[in-house]
């Protein structure tokens, strides 16, 4: 059931019975952020510490591809009723991930954490999606996604350098550690106030789930297959295509039918989420590492590389709330894709040529103003195009897309990197394939259509 759209005028998203929903949604957000900020930051030190350059790739990948179970089960779980128990059971993984990772010795015993974490973290991500949905009116779903992105502020400013500075003072553990505590503190706030809210569906969708659960897991097991082909020598390109193979085919179901072929509307904008979060998450790994082995940067002041672009997005959303219907789809599309783009080859400039670091922490940021734009306007379009019966499977869908893209570009560009180690190509070519994928995006973003988006805001 979602709120009365009068509402919209007469109390805002941080006033009246929105005030504590959006709090909570906001500071689970905010500890996510935090979170994957810090370990992009000090992922080089572990894996350092842990003697596990070899798996550096696949500590992301991981997650990502495990959060593709997570999206699958609680999307259908929310749609079959209410988002409670969803939520607290996907806050529970992403806890006990994060503290299996704090406490690892061994670079496995780390990447297990982080198979866990993905759990929680992608049923987190659509159960917070579909909390939008049932609590907030139409009006203000581009208002709570900009929050949203805003959350990424003060870790943006504070993030990297503090999970730096705690590597290098006290020990990279409490990056994992710290935010679990935190978590569990934030959540037990928040779930008090969400007791008593309208969160069940009317009509509850009666949907097998067992058939996209399946789909899910093989499409993890792709994505974890794509990761640890580097294993395998002279197989490590044909376990690559057997792994892309997987995760097409037992993706289609869990897809709105048509977007592997970019049909107009929802089916393009689901997949142009997966084409961009792919180029920018697969390229930033990179980043705060050029910035150490390249440039000699401590870890503290490698995560400054990240804030620049967390900023320029938390902006650039802020903008796309307020403006993105007068905007439009097409002008945010080719907008949020040239800054990309520009950024995406300021970077393979500074790594080839060898550039003063600035630019590319100065340029870095123009990513994050391009999808501060991109970002939240497709999930916006993403609940506009949907009804109460599908919003799960839809938002599931723009997080599997967002993830399986993410893991499929780490996992290759891990690949590239790896077979180039010891040459000058490794960096510049990481950042080569992300403008691919980026110069890809445009396809589906000039599909976007409108689903009456700014009617459902009015």
């Amino acid at each position: 059931m979602t709120a009365e759209p009068e509402s919209a005028s007469a109390t805002g998203i941080w006033q009246g019975r929105f005030l504590w929903v959006t709090v909570g949604a906001v500071a689970l957000i905010f500890l996510a952020a935090m979170q994957s900020l810090a370990v992009t930051t000090v992922m080089p030190v572990v894996s350092a510490d842990l003697d596990g350059e070899r798996l550096y790739a696949v500590a992301f990948a991981g997650t990502l591809a495990t959060s593709v179970i997570g999206m699958v089960a609680v999307g259908a779980w929310c749609d079959r009723g209410g988002v409670l128990a969803p939520l607290s059971t996907a806050v529970a993984l992403f806890v006990v991930g994060l503290l299996i990772a704090g406490f690892a010795f061994t670079m496995p015993a780390l990447v297990a954490g982080r198979l866990v974490q993905g759990l929680g973290t992608g049923g987190q991500t659509v159960a917070l999606y579909v909390v939008v949905a049932r609590v907030y009116p139409g009006a203000m779903h581009g208002r709570v996604f900009a929050a949203f992105s805003a959350a990424w502020v003060v870790p943006s400013l504070i993030g990297p350098f503090l999970a730096g500075a705690v590597t290098e003072f006290l020990h990279w553990r409490w990056v994992f550690l710290g935010v679990a505590a935190l978590t569990v503190v934030a959540f037990a706030m928040v779930v008090a106030r969400l007791h008593g809210l309208p969160l069940d569906t009317d009509e509850p969708s009666t949907a097998r789930i067992a058939p996209r659960l399946a789909c899910a897991v093989a499409v993890a097991v792709g994505a974890l297959g794509l990761s640890l082909a580097g294993e395998l020598g002279a197989w490590a390109w044909a376990a690559v295509a057997a792994s892309v193979v997987v995760i097409a085919l037992a993706s289609r179901p869990l897809l709105p039918r048509g977007t592997l072929v970019a049909a107009r509307g929802l089916p393009s904008v689901v997949l142009m989420r997966g084409l961009i979060a792919g180029a920018l998450f697969g390229a930033e790994i990179y980043v705060p590492y050029l910035l150490i082995d390249g440039y000699g940067f401590s870890p503290t002041w490698a995560g400054l590389g990240l804030t620049a672009a967390a900023l320029a997005w938390a902006v650039a959303a802020d903008v796309q709330g307020r403006f993105g219907d007068r905007l439009g789809n097409a002008r945010i599309t080719l907008t949020g894709t040239a800054l990309l783009v520009t950024a995406l080859l300021v970077a393979a400039a500074t790594a080839l040529f060898g550039l003063h670091p600035a630019v590319l922490i100065a340029g870095w940021g123009l990513a994050g103003g391009g999808m501060g734009l991109m970002y939240p306007r497709l999930t916006v379009l993403t609940l506009a195009y949907s009804t109460p019966q599908n919003q799960g499977f839809n938002s599931s869908a723009l997080s599997i897309s967002d993830a399986v893209g993410s893991a499929s570009s780490i996992a290759v560009m891990g690949l590239v990197f790896t077979a180039l180690v010891g040459t000058d190509a490794g960096f510049p070519a990481v950042f080569g394939i992300a403008v691919v994928l980026a110069l890809g995006a445009l396809i589906p973003g000039l599909r976007l259509g409108h689903a009456h988006e700014a009617a459902r805001r009015a």
